[in-house]
């Protein structure tokens, strides 16, 4: 069994304003996708799957396709929109935001039947994380609630130039996850790592805190209970402007009602991408150096 890779990418076209304008960060033109799915080939992933949006879909297929891949990895694409909904729902007037993470993964429902991993298109994770990754759904496949996630260290995921978000997890001793606390505005001082609450006051965090970075392992099963929790999102915010069904919302529900566990899976890998302008020297740099130890 070879796990499929789903590449979460509908929101690319809104933030490049246009894929021809997506960031060319390797030493010959590479976008981070590229890394991504390299690695997952070597680790054994045997599909990906891009959920993408009509609106920029003949710009998308043209440059990422398995032609680009060198046909090394079968490759579909889904789509998001905002009438992607159950039926007996409509768009509120006036909503323009997507129906978020989760909403993205349901879209591949009819593309996926055996394990799968998931990654935002736009964050480079590291190929010890895919290894780990694709390992650990190999035994997964047949089974049901049994999903499971990557876990950084917190020092591995911050950027220099500004604050970040991350949901710190809560593990227990069988590595099974607890629950996800999204902590906002962290940032490495001389005291430490440390995040601010809404009154604006410090709290510290540790530097091995395992938070999550998108990097989440499911089974076909989850399909179906995504659709079953997104209509009770919809029951109870489905007439608001902006509210998303988020992945860590789903897990926390699964896990919380006992159906499904989650396990935490580590990496050495370290984490990066251009949430600010200001990283994207760095990030250039540390591809730079990838390719100069001959990792790609």
């Amino acid at each position: 069994m070879k796990p499929t890779l789903l590449v979460l990418a509908a929101g690319m076209g809104s933030r490049y304003g246009g894929l021809k304008q997506m960031d060319a960060v390797g030493p010959n033109g590479e976008i981070i996708m590229d890394y991504s799915i390299a690695d997952a080939i070597k680790a054994g992933f045997g599909k990906v799957v891009f959920v993408i949006r009509h609106s920029f879909e003949q710009e998308f297929k043209s440059t990422i396709n398995a032609d680009h891949f060198g046909g090394k990895i079968a490759v579909e694409y889904v789509f998001q929109e905002l009438d992607s909904l159950p039926q007996g729902f409509c768009v509120p007037e006036g909503r323009e935001k997507p129906w978020g993470t989760n909403h993205a993964i349901m879209m591949a429902a009819n593309a996926i039947h055996e394990p799968f991993a998931i990654i935002n298109a736009d964050d480079f994770y590291g190929g010890d994380a895919f290894r780990v990754m694709a390992n650990h759904l190999r035994t997964l496949d047949g089974t049901t609630g049994q999903y499971c996630m990557v876990g950084y260290r917190l020092e591995n995921t911050l950027s220099e130039n500004g604050t970040v978000s991350r949901g710190v997890c809560q593990v227990d001793e069988h590595s099974h996850l607890v629950g996800m606390t999204e902590r906002t505005a962290i940032e490495r001082t001389p005291q430490g790592i440390v995040y601010h609450d809404a009154d604006g006051s410090a709290h510290e965090l540790q530097p091995d805190a395992t938070v999550s970075m998108n990097l989440f392992g499911f089974t076909p099963d989850y399909f179906e209970q995504s659709a079953r929790l997104f209509v009770e999102f919809l029951k109870e915010h489905g007439n608001e402007l902006k509210s998303e069904f988020y992945i860590p919302s789903a897990v926390n529900a699964l896990i919380g009602s006992g159906y499904a566990t989650m396990t935490v899976l580590h990496t050495t890998a370290s984490w990066f991408g251009v949430t600010y302008k200001e990283d994207r020297p760095s990030v250039v740099a540390r591809l730079k150096e990838l390719h100069e130890q001959g990792v790609y």
